[in-house]
């Protein structure tokens, strides 16, 4: 995969990548279409089989099951065998036709299913990353107003901007590149690289994005970076180079599963060729080494591993958290250490109305003051003012008629209400006196990690109201619960301001407190605790957060507001926003770990035990082909046990 960096502009990029919208058709690629293919002819064999039809009807289905199903992961596995690599997925192709030489034709085509089935899933996941990542480019605008010494303006594409460019950014637009403000106020919307909850207002000197959504005001921006090293563009560079660089992941069976696959290999081979140049015949020879090999297959060692970290999926789901693979279950049970965002994870995502201070002076009372200040407010489409709205029909108050309404980016909105001049607005432009009752308050209240508004009636202040991005009720709890299995209080990373990040920090516990981080900055974190020997799980939702989640040893998502970028990298995700599912889930992990060693020392011992019946003896095939499948539905009822809602609420850490 190429990244980013790889293409010094727009214009030289050809066609824009599709949004993230235009995703790949599951079925447009190989592997899911053989994957269908071959489970389609299983399930069209099966009852014919099962019913004691025609060899002449269920054989040729079955046959085309075998063909469709491990032509791909035959040749892929031959291909290693080339490189002197024995791939678990030949022997499974393999063992699949030995099987079937034998007679047992239905248990090779469900082991053929099984394993083509998976390998769709996980070209899916792959092709579905992918495409969110280059979706996230879309994020920069395609051109730019660039200004010219002389004042007039020219549209040229964004990718093509230079250091020390103009560009006029108009209200609404997104911001062509990485510069400083020349000229010009307004508030920028930069949650997608921050995560910061509301716009941050920008003046002359202030830093601003690309990628980034204007106000209502119209600002003159000096590009200070090449487009190819813009933060957004480093985002997508860090996400594809985590996907890239990140260690394998593989199942506890996997890691074992060359020296497996070589022994059994070599041992059906010796038990084939020795008898035979010891003077037996062929026909019994080749008997006893096929039945070896299905006794030996790690047919039931794979069903041993796979139903505990299934079951532990399917029931996370119903509880919605949606766990991408077995893989990611396995790795979720590992995890000793925690980094949470903030916005939009630890919080709701959305500014609230937190606190009415009507000064004394004013003649209102708390109703009184909101009742104006949200009808000031109501045409304004800004944050804040949403949220006052909101907070006024919470409480069923009527809105006045305003009039005469107008907005100051940056300092806040004017209005004629029921005949009085309403300001709504920033303290830092409305209050000239530090020891102003209403500046007092104001301080305050921002001292909490708060955004405080200042309310004045006829010129003269009225009120002070106090709005926060809210803490999600069981973020607490959920922390508290993580600290304990974990063993290690987690960190907060975010790109919020430090104030408001300390003041969130300590409602939750959490005393390792990182404010103020860019993408970049977030990723360094997570390095920092995994050099350390930590395995890190990071729990976002934005874009700014995926670079982390996809470095972290495993990224959960926020599913309601999470970007399409989070959705994609993350490793699973939390579809309903609900954090007291996040310790739940990974101790559910650890349950299905301790099944999996469980189910794995009771298939070895069949197998064990079979094989050396098979070596010392001579172990009929049906007695042979009972015990692999005995202790194959043995491991697998074990492993069906995590499906039960019980399993879900044991699974739940009593939190001291």
């Amino acid at each position: 995969m190429s990244s980013v960096l790889d293409r010094p502009s727009a214009a030289a990029a050809g066609p824009r990548p599709a949004p993230p919208g235009r995703r790949t058709r599951i079925l447009a690629l190989p592997e899911a279409r053989w994957a269908l293919a071959s489970l389609v002819l299983f399930l069209a064999a099966l009852p014919l089989h099962l019913l004691d039809a025609s060899a002449w009807l269920w054989g040729p289905l079955f046959a085309a099951v075998y063909v469709t199903g491990g032509w791909e992961p035959g040749w892929e596995g031959l291909k290693a065998l080339k490189e002197k690599t024995l791939d678990v997925d030949l022997l499974m192709v393999v063992a699949a036709l030995g099987a079937a030489a034998i007679g047992q034709v239905l248990d090779g085509a469900l082991l053929i299913v099984i394993f083509a089935t998976s390998g769709a899933l996980e070209a899916v996941a792959t092709a579905r990353t992918a495409d969110s990542v280059r979706g996230l480019l879309d994020l920069a605008p395609e051109t730019a107003t660039r200004l010219a010494d002389d004042g007039t303006e020219e549209t040229v594409p964004a990718g093509s901007l230079a250091m020390g460019d103009v560009v006029l950014v108009r209200p609404g637009e997104r911001i062509g590149a990485d510069g400083r403000v020349f000229d010009g106020a307004s508030e920028v919307d930069q949650a997608t690289i921050t995560g910061e909850p509301l716009p941050v207002a920008k003046r002359p000197g202030d830093e601003v994005f690309a990628g980034t959504l204007n106000g209502s005001g119209a600002l003159r921006v000096k590009v200070e970076r090449d487009p190819s090293e813009s933060v957004i563009a480093r985002i997508v560079a860090m996400v594809e180079e985590a996907a890239e660089t990140k260690a394998p992941t593989q199942l506890f069976i996997e890691k074992v599963e060359q020296r497996y696959s070589l022994g059994m290999v070599a041992a059906t081979l010796l038990i084939f060729v020795i008898p035979l140049l010891m003077g037996s015949d062929l026909r019994s020879t080749l008997l006893r080494a096929m039945t070896f090999m299905i006794v030996a297959s790690p047919c039931a060692v794979v069903l041993a591993t796979m139903p505990p970290l299934l079951s532990a999926m399917a029931n996370a789901g119903r509880h919605g958290v949606l766990v991408k693979s077995a893989v990611v279950m396995e790795r979720l049970g590992q995890i000793d250490a925690v980094a949470l965002d903030k916005t939009g994870t630890l919080t709701e995502g959305t500014p609230r109305l937190t606190d009415l201070r009507p000064l004394d002076n004013s003649g209102l009372d708390e109703s009184g003051l909101l009742r104006l200040a949200a009808g000031a407010e109501h045409p304004s489409e800004h944050p804040l003012a949403r949220a006052v709205v909101d907070a006024a029909r919470a409480r069923a108050l009527d809105l006045p008629t305003v009039s005469d309404f107008s907005s100051a980016p940056g300092a806040g909105v004017t209005a004629t209400v029921d005949g009085r001049t309403v300001t709504v607005g920033s303290p830092a432009r409305l209050l000239d006196d530090p020891a102003h009752p209403a500046a007092v308050l104001a301080a305050a209240l921002e001292e909490e990690g708060r955004t405080a508004v200042v309310v004045t009636l006829d010129g003269r202040p009225a009120g002070v109201l106090g709005i926060a991005d809210r803490l999600r009720p069981e973020a607490a709890t959920a922390t508290r619960a993580l600290a304990e299995l974990t063993g290690r209080a987690p960190v907060l990373v975010t790109g919020d301001n430090p104030r408001a990040a300390a003041r969130l920090a300590a409602e939750v516990g959490i005393t390792d407190v990182r404010a103020g981080l860019l993408p970049q900055d977030k990723v360094a974190a997570v390095h920092e605790l995994q050099n350390g020997g930590a395995k890190v799980l990071v729990v976002g939702d934005g874009v700014n957060d995926a670079p982390a989640l996809a470095a972290a040893h495993t990224g959960i998502a926020m599913g309601r507001a999470g970007s399409d970028l989070a959705l994609e990298t993350a490793d699973a995700v939390v579809v309903r926003d609900e954090l007291a599912t996040l310790p739940t889930v990974v101790n559910l992990s650890r349950r299905a770990r301790s099944l999996v060693i469980q189910n794995l020392v009771v298939a070895g011992a069949f197998i064990a035990v079979l094989a050396v019946w098979d070596l010392a003896g001579t172990l009929p095939l049906p007695l042979g082909v009972a015990g692999h499948e005995g202790s194959t539905v043995l491991v697998g009822l074990n492993g069906l046990r995590l499906l039960a809602d019980g399993a879900w609420r044991r699974a739940h850490p009593a939190v001291r």
